[in-house]
């Protein structure tokens, strides 16, 4: 890559040397080489850029995307969704086994590393906890760990079963693996549509209750400390949810938690018109319930935010809302829908770059003469659009297509590569 000079730019990241300071950044060869209040260069092919009013911070992670290579290619491949998750700022993405064949074995692990090696954005993938995500035999996790695999989970489907659950939770916690729960109670969810509550009555709708998620964040949490071994919860939703994780912190369990950039920002009340494409899992919950998980995330009860990008094909989101599959594509997104929620600068950088590699055992880039180059540089202030032209998904199934954002992420950098948005 070309040697670049940020300068005058603002870095974000808590513990660092230079953090909140305002500094000037020379990065050759894929390294951060000088870091100064005014670095003057000797080259002068280096590209300058104006970092004034700007963030530099470590690339984003992002812990739960879903790309549909292999099998479902025409949601996302791999190459799509890198591009996308490149233009959020993210330079490091976990991907799901919602696939056709899952994800269960070091066969498709290894397909997914194989194919994003040399990318911009590094892709880890998530094995199956079961065979065919269904709840019933085990999957190969050790396996899978030994060929790439950062952590486990069913996906977009909730392990029904205690005993496997139980079981998944004693087996990794002999390799160090970590499961990923995504709690709901099946039987009290009732396959309904959105969240229970006023709107779903006003709108005549079954509703899922927060009773479906909190009962199984308790059953997971009694699992975690019967076998002694680590949990993360995927994009909870509720109070409840919550209080339970931040008890069992306080009690001293091994938990952490994520939750969707779209859930501090949107709420059952957008449903009222009925559009297809705010329809996601877990659903979208009250006003009250948005200001609980804000709470959770300045509190550090909530240790990162996740994209939980779902592409969908336009047949299947252009539909009734009730038949319509859940999902939004969230990559490119999250950093606007944080700024919109009232988060600050450093909460920002910590739920979205720091915590999500700690919570995998990854280590977090450094801004420091010497270290490799894993940066994003991003405006707070200004505004985009997000349209046909600036959408790097193979689908578009946002409640935020065609409308003016503000939070531009402007530039990555890893793996000695560069990506500008213009």
């Amino acid at each position: 890559m070309k040697s670049l000079l940020i300068t005058s730019v603002k870095v974000i990241l808590p513990g660092n040397k230079f953090h909140q300071q305002q500094v000037d950044v020379f990065i050759e060869d894929g390294k951060i080489a000088q870091i100064g209040k005014s670095v003057k260069l000797a080259d002068k092919d280096s590209e300058t850029i104006d970092g004034s009013g700007k963030i530099l911070a470590p690339g984003f992670f992002d812990l739960h995307a879903n790309f549909g290579e292999p099998g479902l290619e025409t949601k996302e491949d791999i190459l799509s969704g890198t591009a996308a998750a490149a233009a959020g700022g993210f330079t490091g993405v976990a991907v799901m086994p919602n696939t056709e064949p899952t994800i269960q074995s070091r066969s498709e692990v290894a397909l997914i590393v194989n194919t994003a090696k040399g990318n911009i954005v590094d892709v880890h993938p998530i094995g199956a906890i079961s065979k065919k995500r269904e709840g019933k035999e085990l999957a190969e996790l050790f396996d899978m760990k030994q060929t790439g695999a950062v952590a486990f989970s069913d996906g977009n489907r909730s392990v029904q079963q205690a005993g496997l659950m139980s079981r998944a939770l004693l087996y990794a916690k002999g390799f160090n693996g970590l499961i990923f729960s995504n709690a709901e109670d099946e039987s009290m969810a009732g396959g309904n549509k959105m969240n229970e509550g006023a709107m779903s009555t006003y709108l005549g709708m079954k509703g899922i209750p927060n009773l479906a998620e909190s009962l199984m964040v308790s059953r997971d949490l009694y699992l975690a400390e019967y076998t002694g071994a680590p949990i993360h919860f995927a994009s909870i939703s509720t109070p409840e949810a919550v209080d339970l994780i931040k008890k069992a912190k306080a009690k001293g369990l091994q938990v952490t938690c994520d939750v969707a950039a779209h859930q501090l920002v949107f709420t059952d009340e957008d449903i009222v018109g009925f559009d297809s494409n705010y329809k996601v899992s877990p659903p979208l919950r009250t006003k009250a319930d948005l200001k609980v998980l804000l709470k959770g995330i300045k509190d550090g009860t909530i240790d990162a935010v996740v994209s939980q990008h779902t592409p969908q094909e336009v047949e299947f989101k252009n539909v009734e809302f009730h038949i319509a599959k859940n999902g939004i594509i969230g990559l490119q997104t999250v950093l606007p829908l944080l700024i919109r929620a009232g988060l600050n600068e450093e909460q920002i950088v910590n739920s979205l770059s720091v915590r999500p590699r700690q919570i995998l055992g990854l280590e977090v880039p450094q801004i420091e003469e010497g270290a490799a180059a894993n940066l994003v540089l991003f405006d707070a202030s200004k505004a985009w659009n997000f349209d046909e032209k600036t959408n790097k998904s193979k689908s578009k199934n946002s409640p935020l297509f065609g409308k003016t954002l503000n939070g531009a992420v402007e530039l990555v950098i890893n793996n000695s590569q560069i990506i500008k948005n213009d």
